[in-house]
């Protein structure tokens, strides 16, 4: 994902502590103490511009949420958002590199995994860049619990069918597979940025969700 140059994000992020924390692995392992209950925690990996993870945050306050980013420039929005929604209690973000996950959370600390319009890496040389390749699929069945389970939803048919291979290869179950989620119009369904102008243009939207195997089955 691009976005213009904005010389003041950083300011802004440092401004908000209380949204974006700072050197969030001091809390690997004690994210409830932070959150100030024992509600479970679902993370969105590329939380882009925030719109899905605040609107999750506020459709869902038993659950606390934090959106993952990694480009200043674009979690600088999703900190305006969350600013405009007088900022959920349930909701944080973090502006870090999402190979950093297991530094920030401890094994089994989360209980879901959000990923949503990830960048395709189209080209094979950068497959490990993918969010779905093996090597971030072990990071998320490290942090999450037995059977935890990874939400996914792209435009991009190859990622998409990219992602079905690999997770299924890795021994993950899926269910709830779908070629064109808008179809049915679900009213659960809380849509990104990306979603609503592709989807907007009748572009297909496709959804998975994916859940680990647990060792003993």
């Amino acid at each position: 994902m691009r976005a213009r140059h904005k010389p003041w994000a950083e300011s802004y992020i440092n401004e908000h502590p209380d949204v974006v924390i700072q050197e969030p692995e001091r809390l690997k392992g004690r994210w409830a103490e932070e959150f100030g209950n024992e509600h479970p925690i679902h993370i969105e990996v590329g939380t882009g511009k925030g719109r899905f993870i605040t609107g999750m945050a506020e459709a869902n306050p038993d659950i606390n949420y934090i959106g993952i980013e990694m480009f200043r420039d674009i979690i600088v929005t999703a900190v305006q958002r969350a600013e405009e929604a007088d900022k959920p209690a349930n909701l944080r973000l973090l502006n870090v590199n999402a190979e950093r996950l297991e530094d920030i959370f401890a094994p089994g600390e989360i209980g879901r995994v959000y990923l949503n319009f990830s960048d395709p890496w189209p080209k094979v040389r950068h497959a490990k860049r993918r969010l779905t390749h093996d090597q971030f699929l072990g990071r998320y069945e490290r942090i999450l619990p037995p059977e935890g389970e990874v939400h996914f939803k792209t435009d991009n048919r190859g990622l998409f069918e990219y992602s079905l291979m690999n997770m299924t290869d890795y021994g993950m179950r899926l269910a709830d597979v779908s070629l064109d989620l808008h179809a049915d119009k679900p009213e659960w369904n809380i849509m990104t940025e990306y979603e609503e102008k592709f989807s907007s243009k009748g572009q297909p939207i496709y959804r998975l969700e994916a859940a680990f195997r647990n060792e003993g089955n």
